[in-house]
């Protein structure tokens, strides 16, 4: 969809950096990514890099070299759509319904989760901007398109060599990339959206094949309700109502009467007007930022300023304005806002989450084709006791939900990285159904299976077929999309133009990790 029009995604690659301090396991040079700076974005091209690893942190890009770094991170999303709230899940809703409804402060906390913030993978630090591009807006700009057709139509007028003979020439003057059997149309969830599966073995959670249990108290009611009708229908046979209650009795013994509650019958409650608290959440655009965001910049800058203080034990000094901005508020992503798609559009955003007329809390997320992503959370440490992390990311589900019934590929809830190897990491595993990222074929896998292989390796390959490969692997070098002195040329035009030593090598590591769909749409600067 993104693809399709507006401006292209931009970015400048800068490779593996020298390892800097890791956030989990504290090791000071353990932790390795491949990163580049995204000058624009749109949302499919970084639907598509969440779909191979990876990840934004305000507009620098990165992805854990998997293999080597201290503590792999794998990417992580829950199946919103069949999504199940756990019983710790329901305290928390329970817990702020008696806040909102009664004033009841509850300080009971879930053994099973933490109730800090639930996206704890990007932590403000000097990794995301130690290459922060130095490049002018005017290179950036690409020359118009019959300059760029003439470029490209450069590479079939030149002597071809015998191997570009059985290349297919990129199409002229297209800021599209070419339809390719294997790429994934703008509709259609990429090829990682397959999903690995197995069948379920004993003793490794329910047996989804099979119809849940019931609880004995509600056969007894189904019986009694039986009994009932029986007798009812004694008195009334072949009346009309006979049909009604056959088909009444019918639905009751399909339907088990204990079906659980979604999390919409506990967020969405009609309160009467008088209660002691009041809870809003508005989602305002941050990037470009909209008007309500820029009212609200200062108030919710504060409390992100306090929850680091109080939260992540910051100085005073370190939470800034401009930290605060770059890291949070400053995003690649183009906005955009097809017919098709949700009502606020896609792109970047703030859920505030407002209690009597004040921010309390505020998540950060993306919105994109197939997702929610969520970015970072930060709360005011004033309403820990109503466990904030958790709430956020149960309203965070449920608002993909809603999403969904306006644009039916948005299905998923993507939770950022699942760190098995740091214990305080593993709750995000508890959202379920919820798959892992294979690092090497990008398939999805679920975190059931994945669980049993993290638990012998801190580094696993999760599909287990020895012969599946990345499908979306660079098959074309030539290919790759790359803008030059302003013009957009494809790399087998910018190679033979290049002067000095030879960027084969890093051009060749940045499409084999952001495949070869993004590498022939994004363009890859070049100075």
């Amino acid at each position: 969809m993104a693809a399709g029009g507006g401006s292209p995604s931009i970015v400048e690659y800068f490779g593996g950096e020298d390892g800097y301090r890791c956030g989990y396991c504290k090791n000071e040079t353990g932790n390795l990514s491949h990163g580049m700076w995204a000058h624009s974005m749109t949302v499919q091209d970084y639907q598509d890099l969440i779909d191979r690893g990876w990840r934004r942190s305000g507009k620098y890009v990165y992805k854990p070299i998997m293999n080597q770094t201290c503590c792999p991170q794998y990417t992580i999303r829950c199946q919103a759509l069949r999504f199940q709230t756990s019983k710790s899940h329901k305290k928390v809703l329970k817990k702020m319904l008696k806040f909102i409804s009664k004033g009841d402060v509850s300080k009971v906390v879930s053994e099973e989760e933490p109730m800090d913030s639930h996206i704890e993978d990007v932590v403000p630090s000097d990794f995301a901007y130690k290459s922060e591009s130095q490049v002018s807006q005017t290179e950036l700009t690409p020359l118009n398109e019959d300059h760029a057709e003439g470029v490209e139509n450069e590479d079939k007028d030149n002597v071809e060599t015998k191997e570009e003979t059985n290349v297919k020439k990129v199409e002229s003057g297209s800021l599209q990339i070419p339809v390719d059997k294997d790429a994934a149309g703008p509709g259609e969830p990429s090829h990682s959206s397959k999903t690995v599966h197995a069948p379920p073995k004993p003793g490794k959670g329910a047996d989804l094949s099979k119809p849940p249990c019931r609880k004995a108290k509600d056969i007894r009611k189904e019986r009694k309700l039986q009994k009932l009708l029986q007798n009812q229908m004694g008195t009334l046979e072949g009346s009309p109502l006979q049909a009604g209650h056959q088909a009444l009795l019918s639905q009751n013994s399909k339907t088990p009467t204990n079906q659980p509650k979604s999390i919409e019958d506990f967020i969405f409650v009609s309160l009467p007007d008088d209660t002691p608290h009041k809870l809003e959440v508005r989602v305002v655009r941050s990037s470009p930022p909209s008007s309500q965001f820029k009212a609200t910049f200062q108030e919710s800058y504060q409390v992100y300023k306090r929850y680091q203080m109080v939260i992540h034990k910051d100085p005073p000094d370190k939470p800034t304005i401009n930290q605060f901005t770059r890291f949070l508020c400053d995003s690649p992503l183009e906005a955009e806002n097809p017919p098709n798609g949700p009502e606020c559009g896609y792109g970047s955003f703030h859920q505030q989450y407002w209690l009597d007329g004040k921010i309390i809390a505020v998540g950060v997320i993306d919105i994109l084709p197939y997702c929610v992503s969520s970015v970072y959370l930060y709360y005011d440490p004033d309403y820990s006791f109503l466990s904030l992390g958790v709430y956020s990311a149960l309203r965070e589900i449920a608002f993909t939900r809603k999403l969904h019934e306006k644009a039916p590929d948005l299905c998923f809830y993507y939770m950022g990285f699942y760190i098995h190897s740091c214990p305080k990491m593993r709750y995000k595993g508890q959202y379920r159904p919820s798959d892992l990222l294979c690092p090497e074929t990008y398939v999805w896998t679920p975190i059931e299976q994945c669980l049993p292989l993290l638990e012998l390796s801190k580094y696993s390959r999760f599909n287990q077929d020895a012969k599946a490969v990345d499908e979306g692997h660079i098959k074309d070098l030539g290919r790759v999309r790359v803008l030059h002195k302003r013009t957009i040329m494809p790399y087998s035009v910018y190679k033979k133009r290049r002067k000095g030593p030879s960027d084969e090598a890093s051009v060749q590591q940045y499409a084999s990790l952001v495949g070869q769909t993004c590498s022939e749409r994004m363009l890859l600067f070049r100075s």
